[in-house]
């Protein structure tokens, strides 16, 4: 369900870009992204960090670009978001000795250190290249190619950076074989524990 709501602005964005202009699509995902934090207070759970950056950017380079009438401020926004999040990747696992991803990750995958940090390092130079990339289309092709990647082409990339990084974990990961001997072992360790007990009774 959040993973649904994450996407909920981008949809409505690229729905009012097609049927009204850059600067309705702007106000929608402003206002998307206010009911976003809404709907988390309703439910009466924390609002994540990432949903207080993005309405902050959205509303700062938004209300610039419909109050300005310059759309060059929310296609700036979409790479400072990028950059934000590769800067948060790198500084709070280098300098606070804390890996993003691992806080993510950890409970589904138990991999080694330095893989983890790895892995937050892909993560954080992905970040960068989409902000660069972002950039380069939006101020080197029209407005209409600019609103396609946002929405199609930045999701599309995200997607497959994440299966790939899943691939390559695939060898870390506890096969069926390993799971099936630790679940014998510990068969084997309860039957000799029986027997011990029943003896000293």
């Amino acid at each position: 369900m959040h993973a649904l709501l994450e996407y909920i602005p981008l949809v409505v964005f690229f729905i009012f870009y097609k049927f009204a202009d850059i600067y309705w699509a702007t106000g929608s995902l402003i206002v998307t992204s206010a009911l976003q934090i809404v709907y988390y207070m309703v439910k009466k759970q924390p609002v994540p960090t990432r949903n207080w950056v993005f309405f902050g950017l959205i509303a700062v380079f938004g209300g610039l670009t419909i109050f300005l009438h310059d759309d060059s401020f929310i296609k700036w926004k979409v790479t400072i978001i990028n950059f934000v999040f590769a800067l948060a990747l790198i500084v709070s696992n280098y300098m606070f000795k804390k890996n993003l991803i691992k806080s993510f990750l950890g409970e589904s995958l138990t991999l080694p250190e330095p893989v983890w940090s790895k892995l937050n390092f892909a993560w954080a130079v992905f970040f960068v290249v989409c902000g660069v990339l972002n950039i380069y289309i939006a101020f080197n092709f029209d407005q209409e190619v600019w609103v396609n990647f946002k929405v199609f082409g930045l999701t599309g990339l995200t997607f497959v950076f994440a299966i790939g990084s899943v691939l390559s974990l695939y060898k870390y990961m506890p096969k069926e074989e390993d799971e099936e001997k630790v679940e014998e072992s510990q068969k084997e360790e309860s039957q000799n524990i029986e027997p011990q007990n029943i003896e000293k009774n």
